[in-house]
């Protein structure tokens, strides 16, 4: 996954039947914020709503554990981080990190600009 070797472009990757998955490696300007454990019979847990609420505008899709959410968008690289709050596992990356993207669509909308500022 992090070999640049077995790396496509997008319409390569998805026309693709080597693998089990598709994803992105972060970086150049795309990041990710990782929610864990967070969804509840498809219900947000209210950690989990209070940063959906901080990017009303982003694309957030369900992991692929089925339980847990990706929210999109935009950042300068820097190191990847890992935090609990109000017992919300949450993990945000901008470089040097592949994400599978499940194209599970939990909220429609874009790239959220600056995704860390606001974390």
């Amino acid at each position: 996954m992090n070999d640049p070797a077995t790396w496509s472009d997008y319409a390569t990757a998805t026309a693709s039947s080597v693998g089990v998955g598709l994803g992105f490696v972060l970086g150049d300007g795309l990041a990710c914020i990782d929610l864990d454990h967070c969804l509840v019979d498809g219900v947000p847990t209210p950690a989990a709503q209070a940063m959906l609420d901080r990017y009303p505008s982003a694309w957030v899709e369900v992991s692929p554990s089925g339980d847990g959410l990706h929210i999109w968008g935009t950042a300068s690289p820097q190191p990847g981080r890992r935090t609990i709050n109000d017992g919300l596992s949450i993990e945000f990356y901008s470089r040097d990190r592949y994400m599978t993207v499940t194209g599970a669509t939990y909220r429609g909308g874009g790239l959220r600009e600056e995704l860390c500022r606001t974390f």
